[in-house]
């Protein structure tokens, strides 16, 4: 196992664009994180700095405790896992994991034990005489996480190991990947575009956007203390609702709703006058009064039952927010409709999009 600290780390590319904005993070022995966030974020470029496969323009990676900036892939002691699996088509599933040690010229007898016992972890012990053709999608990822995990290094790097699989293959492999790190206590990196990846493997998340990071911390941390805008909405699903308007009086005024935010934010003179985004999760409602909670009423323009809940589409004055309830809650549609958010779960941002802090 390995730890990482990355400083100031910048990527520029030569035709000006800054792909990666002063990356600052410590990373732990055997701690999983991950980093996620939309296409075109920096994630992936951040990766392949670390990976050695991208220079750093400026700013340092050490790897336990020494400069990796100018060290080849080899050297760094990392081994990667891409989207695409990168498997050898006329190799069986046990040449393509033992490649690596082959290459190495590591003994023979050392390879088997090593591949067998790999195979065992990744349930692949019935397909070593196999090709790659012959196997899944979730089968050919799991070799490529083989092929990685055999060799001993200090970091796992993964770059969307899952964007090629269907939903069922998906969830799957999460276990698996989860069950993998819990087995070897590797220190991984793992980058995806999909929060519920991030939410269920990472011990910690570095959310990204447009090559800044945006918010580091646990997934309790980041779904209950998110800093800003993004992170709010990105984290969670279907997304946080916002609603936004002008302080007057203390209150905000949301269709026919007025809010007195003084239940939530006692020194709301503070922002008087200003435009503030009023946030709370589809999943944080009340169909009936919990008490200390803001009564809202609404429309209901569609509903989509998903088995155990069904989330209502409404539209509050000209705004337009999510609902998630019971399905046995399931309201009609074109009807008005009240619902109650308590206080506790009301998130107040400002017009720059950064949380407020609590008086």
């Amino acid at each position: 196992m390995a730890y990482l600290t990355l400083s100031n780390v910048n990527k520029i590319y030569p035709n000006g664009y800054h792909a990666v904005h002063n990356f600052n993070l410590d990373i732990e022995k055997g701690e999983f994180v991950v980093f996620v966030g939309p296409s075109g974020c920096g994630k992936s470029t951040t990766l392949r700095m670390i990976a050695g496969l991208e220079d750093i323009s400026s700013g340092e990676l050490l790897i336990n405790g020494k400069r990796a900036n100018e060290l080849g892939p080899r050297e760094r002691e990392v081994a990667m896992v891409f989207q695409s699996y990168a498997l050898y088509p006329q190799m069986t599933v046990y040449d393509n994991i033992a490649f690596g040690l082959t290459l190495q010229g590591v003994d023979e007898d050392v390879i088997e034990e090593r591949v067998k016992r790999v195979a065992g972890i990744l349930g692949l012990t019935d397909y070593l005489d196999r090709l790659p053709r012959a196997l899944s999608g979730g089968q050919r990822q799991r070799v490529a996480i083989g092929r990685a995990i055999i060799r001993k290094v200090g970091v796992f790097l993964m770059d969307e190991p899952l964007s090629n699989l269907d939903a069922k293959q998906r969830v799957t492999m999460r276990y698996e990947i989860a069950q993998i790190h819990r087995e070897t206590g590797a220190t991984t990196i793992y980058v995806t575009h999909d929060q519920t990846e991030a939410m269920t493997l990472a011990d910690r998340i570095v959310v990204m956007k447009d090559g800044y990071v945006q918010q580091i911390g646990t997934p309790r941390e980041l779904y209950f203390e998110p800093e800003n805008v993004f992170v709010a909405g990105f984290i969670g699903e279907p997304p946080m609702n916002f609603l936004r308007d002008r302080v007057e009086n203390g209150r905000i005024r949301i269709g026919e709703n007025e809010l007195d935010l003084k239940q939530v934010q006692p020194d709301i003179e503070k922002y008087e006058g200003q435009e503030l985004f009023f946030g709370f999760r589809p999943e944080h409602v009340s169909l009936t009064d919990p008490g200390d909670a803001y009564e809202i009423r609404c429309r209901v323009e569609l509903t989509e039952m998903l088995g155990e809940n069904t989330n209502i589409y409404i539209t509050i004055g000209e705004k337009q927010a999510i609902l998630k309830v019971d399905s046995h809650d399931t309201p009609e549609t074109d009807i008005d409709f009240t619902f109650y958010v308590p206080h506790k779960y009301v998130y107040l941002f400002d017009a720059d999009e950064k949380r407020l802090p609590k008086a």
